[in-house]
């Protein structure tokens, strides 16, 4: 049977961390990177695996992504964030398909995503394909944009069931979701050279929210979801006046960015470097 490792990566994720690891603690290894967490993620991510890593709080989560998929030693790696969970169906499925010797490199799979007490099925927000299943050293994490997806050599296979993916639980995490990712889009663009002008500010504070407002709530049906579909199409279609915003500023303080090592932080990790010493876990 081909052995598979989980990894995940997470900043303050104590509350996620039990719902997640416990859900793929089957797995053959299970890789956690904290990155600088002030609350109790190390200790909650130990009781579950040895693997733990302490890595910056990097800006660009993608950087740490492929940290954590570096420590990995088995045959096939899933990337997993912090507030996601396999269901033992779907566990069923990884294991079915990865024993199967399939010609594929990698696989995507649906992803239902959890808003304010209610499974969205409207508004974009399923199947919400995600790639995440990969055989080890044949797909990584680009270092350019925190949404980049993984880049794969090989064909794309998928899988039939979802995975289960709780966004946001509470107003206050999907704020304060919204205000990473704001403040991540205006520092690429700020440091892009882009400038802030009146045309830049239309398109931003009203074409592109409205346009996407119209397309998620009402053309891909956000309204048959409730109120959490609409407060999901809200949160989405704010990211643009929001980042804009922050943008702005930036153009006109510079001296106010975070550090440029923050950001992008070009010079990857090599294998083995931490913060501290990784306990050894299962392999």
């Amino acid at each position: 049977m081909p052995s598979i490792a989980f990894t995940l990566i997470g900043h303050n994720e104590a509350h996620n961390l039990p719902r997640a690891l416990e859900s793929v603690r089957w797995a053959d290894q299970l890789v956690y990177v904290d990155c600088a967490s002030k609350d109790n993620s190390l200790v909650v991510a130990s009781r579950y695996t040895e693997r733990v890593f302490g890595r910056p709080n990097l800006t660009n989560l993608n950087i740490n992504k492929q940290y954590a998929i570096d420590q990995a030693t088995t045959d096939w790696v899933f990337y997993l964030d912090p507030d996601e969970v396999i269901s033992p169906e779907l566990a069923q499925e990884i294991r079915r398909v990865i024993a199967s010797a399939p010609a594929q490199n990698a696989f995507k799979l649906p992803r239902r995503n959890y808003y304010f007490g209610r499974w969205l099925r409207h508004g974009g927000q399923y199947p919400d394909t995600q790639l995440r299943l990969f055989r080890r050293n044949m797909a990584y994490f680009p270092r350019k944009h925190v949404h980049e997806r993984l880049e794969v050599k090989g064909a794309i296979g998928r899988l039939a069931l979802p995975m289960d993916h709780y966004t946001c639980d509470t107003p206050f995490i999907g704020i304060g979701k919204l205000d990473f990712y704001t403040s991540f889009n205006a520092e690429v663009m700020a440091r892009s050279g882009r400038r802030a002008g009146p045309w830049t500010a239309v398109q931003f504070i009203v074409l592109m929210p409205l346009q996407r407002f119209v397309r998620r709530y009402v053309l891909k049906g956000g309204f048959l979801d409730g109120l959490p579909g609409l407060f999901a199409c809200m949160l989405d279609s704010m990211d643009f006046p929001i980042r804009y915003f922050k943008f702005w500023y930036w153009t006109r303080h510079p001296e106010a960015l975070p550090p440029a090592a923050q950001a992008s932080s070009l010079a990857m990790p090599e294998a083995g470097e931490t913060l501290g010493q990784p306990h050894r876990g299962r392999t």
